[in-house]
């Protein structure tokens, strides 16, 4: 399961009223490799979801996961933050063994 906070649902409805994106559209997460700690995180929107895609509903969000992903990213809570320290959307990832010190990149 992939989870998202109460924050990040609210951030995903609210570029998905303001892009005019189709009412279908869910927040597609995922992992490839790359950044300074060996994979990186991945965040869209996608309006196309395939047969062996992992899917979440909460509250009228979609999360839609490829299964190469979704090893990495299963108990994975996405939230948004607006603070100080910048704005965006972040992972709380449990299976990651290491973050790098922006947070968009871990190994397991």
């Amino acid at each position: 399961m992939i989870a998202i906070t109460e924050r990040a649902k609210k951030e995903v409805l609210r570029i998905i009223k303001e892009q005019n994106l189709p009412s279908q559209t869910a927040l597609r997460v995922g992992v490839k490799g790359g950044g300074c700690s060996g994979f990186s995180y991945t965040l869209g929107f996608d309006d196309q979801v395939s047969d062996t895609d992992q899917v979440e509903e909460t509250d009228g969000v979609r999360i839609v996961c490829d299964p190469k992903s979704f090893l990495y990213l299963s108990g994975t809570e996405v939230d948004f933050e607006d603070n100080l320290m910048g704005r965006g959307f972040k992972f709380g990832n449990p299976n990651a063994s290491k973050t790098c010190g922006c947070g968009e990149s871990f190994s397991v």
